[in-house]
């Protein structure tokens, strides 16, 4: 075989290998973009369940697997989760309001800029007066608010969240008891 002749082979099979990997590389390109919606972005999360250990979770709503801290014989190994305050709304929140005042807004300033917590657990309850729709959405809202006021000072919110009137403290069946059950929980996980 002449020179010639194995220099055309050669350019020829740099030429084929370079065809190939350009199309491996617009094959895999495409399969990214139709394994989703173009221009969505996920964005990784954790959260903790109520025995306090960790998850992490995308927005997708694919989760993964507990936190990786375990004892040499496999037992996953938690944070502790301890109720740190309970406020009743009154303190907080004007009557059928998620709009915290002032005095609220400096009681939780001051709360969340104590030492020794990794985060928070913002709990919104209400008392059984207006629909489960309606208390779902105010306590929601009403930790959400109290959520956003923690990070405002700093602190780590590993989650918001919402039970209405499914988790009463007391009766509903007195005043007494409704007053018990209109609260914010703020659980700290240390």
């Amino acid at each position: 075989m002449s020179k010639l002749t194995m220099n055309r082979s050669r350019i020829l099979l740099i030429a084929t290998l370079a065809a190939v990997a350009a199309f491996l590389a617009s094959a895999t390109v495409l399969a990214a973009q139709s394994s989703g919606i173009a221009g969505e972005r996920y964005a990784p999360g954790i959260w903790i369940d109520p025995d306090g250990c960790e998850h992490w979770v995308m927005d997708d709503g694919f989760e993964g697997f507990m936190s990786p801290h375990v004892t040499r014989d496999g037992v996953p190994v938690c944070r502790r989760v301890n109720t740190c305050a309970i406020i009743k709304n009154e303190h907080l929140f004007p009557t059928d309001s998620a709009r915290i005042n002032k005095a609220g807004r400096k009681w939780l300033s001051n709360f969340f800029k104590q030492e020794g917590v990794s985060s928070f657990i913002i709990v919104g309850h209400t008392d059984n007066r207006g629909s489960d729709e309606y208390n779902i959405g105010l306590s929601g809202r009403r930790a959400s608010n109290v959520a956003t006021i923690a990070r405002k000072y700093g602190a780590i919110i590993s989650g918001v969240r919402a039970y209405g009137e499914r988790k009463p403290r007391a009766s509903n069946a007195t005043p007494v008891g409704q007053q018990k059950n209109r609260r914010v929980e703020i659980l700290c996980v240390r």
